[in-house]
């Protein structure tokens, strides 16, 4: 490998792993702007959602009989919805979703233990508010009586439903609920109202629960993520406490996520009305952490009623991507860099679920197989490129001889170059090319790892978690010792070089030092991946000493 590609490649790794070792983001009651418009056509003269948030008093009624019973009747109950996926905890006040236990993962979050709690205790995800004109029925201030107070979700679209009256108002909600799916629906119809058309206030939030050791990484991917005609994200981190931003829409999806987990309402039914926009809004930091956001999502509802579905669970993307509608680009693998990284991620994680699946290995083995499968598959165009690397050497000579002969006319110096390129059958990028065409690839896998909770928690020998840092740094000295080998077996038979014989200890140093905090996964594909290339790597260099002792026997 030359001093030029060398180059490339530690400057694309400072650019796409550097940042997220040493930049910090800046570490939350809203008053929403009036920016959000309807997703659809409505009553001209109510308000658009964002003026009903801005506008409405804490406790208006839209009639007096609204508010006859009182709070001092109010005897809240909690209704729990269990399947092998999931638990789910519902308040009367209001139907709202309150806690939503993950039964299929656990919590690592220091001093936690058991399923992870991915909606906190108290959450506010699914809060309801109707708007019609400039009043506002505010759901949580009713008391719903369920059809049950427990459900055992044993089959698909089992249904939970809610009642509230109140003299000649009553609200109907039906939750349908699937025992192997994190996706239920919701379909909700307010009658005697008065009103033929409104819009329907979501909130969302106000915090996602903390379900890993590292709390402050965690916290870092707290974020709302929507999809519209693009995708837009708002971390957590972006806002200070009270500011707003809004997110125009429409919507078919709106979510709140952590690093492995999701909170979404979406419309993705055909005909449905969609989400209309959404309103974020900071709120007070932990220790200069933003762990918390005030969200507001508003919904159509022609004739008093509206629908969409909910998904509550893990970002596994084989199920983020059945759903449809892009709902796997809520993981947003690659940050910044993600137009580049995440078509290649997606791709990737495609690969590692099927051979996981398909070939029924262990996502350890996987990770092995696909190692030494991708240096099979560059093989031939890595072995090009070595050799291109020897031709290009051969013929230096005689190019120092053109360049120190035609220095002061460059056009003619560059002729002649290429002249000789052409006569030999050297291409001066054949090197270059095949080396960097593993990079996007590594790239994508260390955000598919960072990201990926189909490596959450699996563990591979002594390795307690593939997506976690190695505890023994037994795989980041492997990955650098055999950066090493490489470099050594692709200097046997070259020039000296002082810098080529810098990079011989820079490279594997470097990749030592980010390797410690890498998980330990990603060591485990780099390593493996370097230790299938040694043989190639050893032919080649025997191959450049025979060359060089026919030279020297001819000149002999």
């Amino acid at each position: 490998m030359d001093r030029k590609t060398v180059l490339a490649i530690v400057l694309m790794l400072g650019v796409a792993i550097v940042p997220s070792f040493f930049f910090q983001p800046d570490p939350a009651p809203p008053e929403v702007p009036e920016v959000l418009q309807p997703a659809s056509g409505g009553d001209p003269t109510t308000p658009t959602p964002a003026e009903a948030v801005a506008t409405a008093e804490p406790a208006v009624s839209v009639e007096p009989t609204l508010d006859a019973e009182g709070p001092a009747q109010i005897n809240e109950v909690a209704v729990v919805v269990t399947s092998p996926l999931y638990q789910y905890t519902f308040s009367s006040m209001g139907a709202r979703l309150i806690s939503a236990e993950m039964k299929r993962h656990l919590t690592f979050h220091t001093g936690d233990s058991g399923q992870a709690l991915i909606l906190p205790l108290e959450s506010n995800f699914m809060d309801y508010r109707m708007v019609f004109g400039t009043d506002t029925l505010k759901f949580a201030e009713w008391n719903f009586e369920p059809s049950r107070t427990t459900l055992d979700v044993g089959g698909p679209q089992v249904p939970l439903t809610w009642v509230a009256r109140r003299g000649a108002v009553s609200i109907h909600i039906e939750y349908e609920f699937n025992d192997d799916s994190y996706l239920f629906d919701v379909d909700v119809r307010v009658d005697g109202i008065g009103a033929d058309a409104g819009y329907a206030l979501i909130g969302m939030g106000p915090r996602m629960g903390r379900t890993e050791k590292d709390s402050i990484g965690d916290a870092r991917s707290f974020s709302l993520t929507t999809r519209g005609r693009s995708l837009d994200n708002v971390k957590f981190s972006s806002l200070d406490p009270g500011e707003v931003e809004a997110v125009p829409g429409p919507f078919d999806w709106v979510s709140l996520r952590s690093k492995y987990f999701v909170s979404a309402l979406l419309t993705i039914e055909e005909g449905q009305p969609r989400i209309g926009g959404a309103v974020a809004t900071g709120r007070t930091r932990e220790d200069r952490t933003a762990v918390e956001m005030d969200v507001v999502a508003s919904l159509p509802a022609p004739g008093a009623r509206f629908s969409h579905s909910v998904y509550v669970g893990p970002q596994e993307f084989r199920r983020l991507a059945a759903i449809g509608h892009d709902f796997e680009d809520v993981n947003p693998f690659g940050g910044f860099l993600r137009p580049v990284v995440s078509p290649f991620a997606k791709i990737v994680v495609k690969l590692l679920v099927w051979m996981h699946e398909n070939l029924n290995l262990a996502y350890g083995w996987v990770l092995v197989t696909f190692g030494i499968a991708i240096r099979l598959v560059l093989w031939p165009l890595n072995q090009k490129a070595m050799r291109s690397q020897m031709g290009m050497q051969a013929v230096q000579p005689e190019i120092k001889a053109i360049q120190e002969r035609l220095k002061s006319d460059p056009q003619r110096m560059q002729q002649e170059v290429m002249k000789v390129y052409k006569e030999h059958g050297v291409n001066p990028i054949g090197g270059c090319l095949p080396a960097l065409i593993p990079m996007p690839i590594f790239f994508a896998l260390f955000f598919v790892f960072q990201n990926s909770i189909e490596l959450r928690g699996v563990p591979f020998f002594w390795l307690t978690d593939l997506a976690g840092p190695d505890p023994l740094y037994i795989t980041p000295v492997v990955m650098a010792a055999s950066m090493y080998a490489l470099f050594k077996l692709g200097q046997i038979g070259v020039p000296p070089n002082p810098q080529t014989k810098m990079m011989l200890y820079v490279m594997p140093a470097m990749m030592l030092i980010f390797g410690i905090k890498f998980p330990a996964g990603l060591n485990v594909y780099y390593g493996v991946s370097n230790l299938a290339s040694l043989p190639q790597q050893w032919f080649v260099a025997q191959e450049r000493l025979k060359r060089a002792g026919k030279k020297l026997t001819d000149k002999t």
